[in-house]
């Protein structure tokens, strides 16, 4: 049997899109994943739209206050301090536009200590971990495995400080929705416990605590992080809104006076 050519699939998708998530009918209606967006989703919050799209499915009203909640307690800081944060407070110092702002601090967010790759890593560790254990493996054992191997565990420990004070609220808004007692929440909370009590002494961060909550949920990793990328922007868009309204340039500023040059002279050229 004579194999396909590589570019076959390029192909059969020329002049033609194929796509389950909708349609736009211009003048008359909008499908979003199978239903009519001004009948059957005319009620739907902008969280729940943004779930259907990601992973096709419903949830139920208590998940969908999850996850606004675990955007609002975790990660929305109006602080320009913050690294992508100060991305939005320096474009409107420089007098760029919102859209730019957020993009750049959207783009900056995926950060690998505190951001989006902490997220993949911690949803995919406590995923990664739960089959393990239910496979038979030892809790102890592939906590050590995982040390050994990368030197951390995604979603314990903290760069700035040892204790994390969203941990409790988080906690205890999961608790008030009925989403506090899955599985992968369990396995976390047993981990932090080990974490602490062993030679590690590292704590658990919201960052395992969201990862945890959103599998929980039925999130697999690649859902959560599609899901988990605009979740700063409650916190960085009023960083731009601040800074926009000061006067141009006095974000930061930083005078010539203060740099400490070592590099070569200036030369003259007459």
């Amino acid at each position: 049997m004579s194999r396909r050519p590589r570019w076959q699939p390029l192909a059969d998708s020329e002049h033609r899109l194929e796509t389950n998530l909708g349609a736009w009918f211009a003048g008359e209606r909008v499908v979003y994943r199978g239903y009519d967006l001004f009948s059957e989703l005319a009620d739907a919050r902008w969280m729940e739209l943004l779930l259907l799209g990601i992973t096709g499915r419903r949830f139920s009203d208590a998940q969908v206050t999850l996850f606004e909640r675990l955007w609002s307690l975790s990660v929305s800081y109006p602080d320009p301090r913050l690294w992508n944060n100060r991305i939005c407070a320096l474009a409107g110092s420089a007098r760029s536009t919102a859209a730019l702002a957020a993009a750049g601090a959207t783009a900056v967010t995926e950060a690998r200590i505190y951001g989006g790759q902490a997220n993949f890593g911690a949803i995919r560790f406590i995923t990664a971990l739960s089959r393990a254990v239910n496979a038979g493996s030892d809790l102890r054992g592939s906590v050590e495995t995982t040390l050994r191997a990368q030197r951390h565990i995604p979603g314990y420990g903290r760069p700035l400080v040892a204790v994390d004070e969203r941990i409790a609220p988080v906690l205890n808004m999961a608790r008030s929705l009925g989403c506090a007692d899955g599985e992968h929440l369990n396995l976390a909370l047993q981990v932090d416990t080990l974490l602490r009590e062993g030679r590690w002494r590292l704590a658990m961060n919201v960052t395992g605590l969201a990862a945890a909550l959103s599998a929980d949920q039925g999130l697999n990793a690649q859902e959560y992080q599609m899901l988990a990328s605009l979740a700063f922007s409650a916190g960085f868009i009023p960083c731009y809104a601040d800074s926009a309204g000061r006067p141009e340039g006095t974000f930061f500023p930083f005078s010539c006076g203060r740099i400490h040059y070592t590099g070569p002279s200036p030369r003259d050229w007459d």
